[in-house]
């Protein structure tokens, strides 16, 4: 029934409002024997914002529990993510097949806070407060995307990302970076819930913040409206109107956090939890069935039919995509390649390179990803403010804006941290391949959410350039020395740094084609050489390591040099017959390969090593016993690129003293 015509109608309102305010009820009982199960867990959210979740999960939402994956449901992100039990709820009494909620924060059970892949209906991996609502927004331009290359798409593809946050998500700089995104780009899809109970972990919120978020959510371009967030019938009027605005919405619900529960109801302890204790009495003067995890007829029955209703919606929209493709047999939406794990064989055409004797690593890229995107209808690209330098754009793509959602170039602005959670946002919804530059002296201002990306194995490729200190006068705080290394550190992140553009090629058909996890790219400001054997090379960095120079005499020496050092080692040993130069743009992907490859490559027998990268040494100690390491252990300072290398020792000169003496020629 329409929303509309049932809250003008005295009969029909208050049955669903009493049923909506009776399931709220039940899921806060369900929280409790969530919490009071794992011995933690945080209940302030669970038993605050119970009105919402009713109203979403019991009427408003467009889901399937049967299709998780249904491509027009509502997305429903959870970014205040430790209210996971809040969440759980919901998705366990609409139907979803998720593990039992006794298994809440247990060994191989429903985990602390949401995590994407493990439980159906998880939309997103939101730990970090503030992630949700940046992977919301990148969620949301998955859609505009797709309704744009569809004829009609809007009607097609209606749904909507609606996210769910707290005063500490919006306290995150990140919420502000995606939000004024948002409202800049007019993501009519996304609609976000701030639950408003003015307290944090520490205590009252106005110990830390006094700003008014409706003025500025209004500056951003939101449409924005308050509203008790424990009145249903309030509640669901405001949603209305926010599915009806052409700017994305922000609707503030004033709740109050632990509600019911006098023992923690609006104090900072209902974070965690306190007050379980007194769970038997709560579920009494709720009227809630005393037995643990017990869901009563009323309850079962109210969602049984909301089932049923659900499943007509799909059922209707299945029949009226069927006639929209009959009316445009040259149209299809654009399938999900990424979850079904295909891969794209991109034939590059590496003649392109054939007439330069020198190229910048990301000259060379921009190169590569354009006959890659001419291939490949799924991939987009992005930069925070940096494309001209990063040389990351899609020619002829089109800017993703307002007037032109099919754009496949993404201006995030200089928001390094939201265009991470946005890609990542991107990337969930399974559609298109999403890649985001910066420079590699600041990818510390989204690791945050490459982090994520590692644990959600999501596939996302992170294009960042000027990676060393050839930066030169830019001086130390453009000069990254020690945040390669910190990259490598990352779980399930793999970082290739190529040598020239013939391991580029290699680096991003790998990138643009790994599944199981995120990609960074390390590129070069300054030009390298171009190396003989282009297409050899690149099929080469699939092993994330290979012999380049072979030993023509018996073995004394093995180099092993990455990224702009490459070339600097090859010059350095051509004259040395026993020396074998490794390229190694991988350490992830080296690591991954079969034991008696990288025996190979790199002999367990022989230990005399030299390593030569324009980096600190830590990762590499892996590799050497009896060699050494050739790295910078400081900051650099302002200089031209070439006498900043040459003072910390990278020049031909320096690398060629450093072989006299582990050969013992010096």
């Amino acid at each position: 029934m329409n929303l509309r015509k049932l809250l003008s109608d005295a009969d029909e309102v208050p049955t669903l409002i009493e049923s909506l305010q009776y399931v709220a009820d039940s899921e806060r009982g369900l929280a409790m024997d969530m919490v009071a199960q794992a011995g933690s867990g945080h209940l302030g959210l669970a038993l605050g914002c119970a009105e919402i979740g009713a109203a979403l999960f019991g009427y408003l939402l467009q889901l399937d529990p049967s299709q998780p994956r249904w491509v027009n449901r509502d997305r429903f992100v959870l970014s205040a993510g430790h209210g996971s039990a809040w969440l759980y709820s919901w998705l366990y009494l609409l139907g979803f097949k998720i593990p039992s909620l006794e298994t809440f924060r247990q060994k191989g059970g429903l985990p602390g806070h949401p995590e994407f892949g493990v439980t159906p209906g998880v939309e997103c991996t939101t730990g970090p407060l503030g992630q949700g609502i940046g992977n919301a927004v990148g969620l949301a331009v998955s859609g505009k995307i797709q309704q744009e290359r569809a004829p009609g798409g809007e009607k097609i593809l209606d749904y909507h990302v609606v996210c769910l946050c707290g005063d500490g998500c919006l306290q995150e700089g990140v919420s502000h970076e995606a939000c004024a995104f948002a409202g800049h780009t007019q993501l009519d899809n996304f609609i976000l819930i701030y639950d408003a109970n003015a307290v944090t972990l520490d205590g009252s919120l106005d110990r830390s913040q006094s700003e008014d978020t409706a003025k500025r959510f209004e500056a951003y371009g939101f449409f924005v409206q308050t509203v008790d967030g424990h009145d249903l019938n309030q509640f669901m009027q405001v949603y209305e109107c926010a599915k009806a605005a052409t700017k994305p919405s922000l609707i503030i619900a004033k709740t109050v956090i632990g509600k019911g529960l006098p023992e923690i109801e609006g104090m900072s302890k209902a974070h965690g939890e306190a007050g379980v204790k007194c769970r038997d009495e709560f579920k009494k003067a709720l009227g809630l069935p005393p037995q643990e995890f017990c869901v009563d007829e009323r309850t079962r029955l109210f969602f049984a039919r909301r089932q049923q209703q659900l499943q007509k919606q799909v059922q209707q929209w299945q029949e009226n995509y069927q006639k929209w493709v009959q009316s445009h047999p040259q149209t299809r939406l654009t399938e999900a390649r990424f979850q079904k794990k295909k891969k794209i064989q991109y034939s590059i055409d590496a003649t392109e390179f054939d007439s330069q004797h020198s190229m910048a690593t990301r000259t060379a890229g921009g190169v590569i990803l354009n006959q890659c995107a001419q291939q490949d209808e799924c991939l987009i690209t992005g930069s925070a403010d940096v494309v001209s330098s990063a040389k990351n754009q899609i020619t002829k793509g089109g800017v993703f804006s307002k007037e032109n959602y099919a754009g496949r170039n993404i201006a995030f602005g200089v928001r390094e941290h939201a265009m991470g959670a946005i890609m990542n946002g991107i990337a969930y919804d399974g559609v298109f391949r999403v890649s985001g530059s910066s420079f590699l002296a600041f990818t510390d201002y989204l690791r945050p959410a490459i982090r994520v990306a590692a644990m959600a194995k999501l596939p996302v490729t992170y294009i960042f350039t000027h990676d060393s200190v050839a930066v030169g006068q830019d001086g130390p705080t453009h000069q990254p020395v020690e945040i390669l290394s910190s990259l490598r550190a990352i779980p399930n992140l793999d970082v290739v740094r190529p040598g020239d553009a013939g391991e580029c090629i290699g680096a991003y058909e790998y990138a643009l084609n790994r599944m199981d996890g995120p990609v960074a790219l390390i590129l070069s400001r300054q030009e390298l050489p171009i190396l003989p054997d282009i297409e050899a090379r690149a099929r080469s960095v699939v092993r994330g390591a290979y012999i380049i120079k072979p030993e023509t005499e018996a073995l004394q020496l093995i180099i092993i040099a990455t990224g702009s050092e490459l070339s600097l080692a090859l010059e350095a040993a051509e004259s040395f017959p026993s020396i074998r130069v490794v390229s190694m743009p991988s350490m992830e992907i080296f690591e991954r390969q079969p034991s008696s490859y990288k025996e190979q490559v790199l002999p367990n027998s022989y230990r005399n090593r030299l390593i030569v990268e324009a980096g600190i040494a830590m990762p590499w100690y892996r590799y050497v016993e009896d060699g050494t390491i050739l790295s910078i252990e400081s900051f650099g300072f302002s200089a031209p690129g070439k006498e900043v290398l040459e003072a910390f020792g990278f020049s031909r000169e320096n690398v060629t003293q450093r072989i006299r003496q582990q050969l013992g020629q010096a």
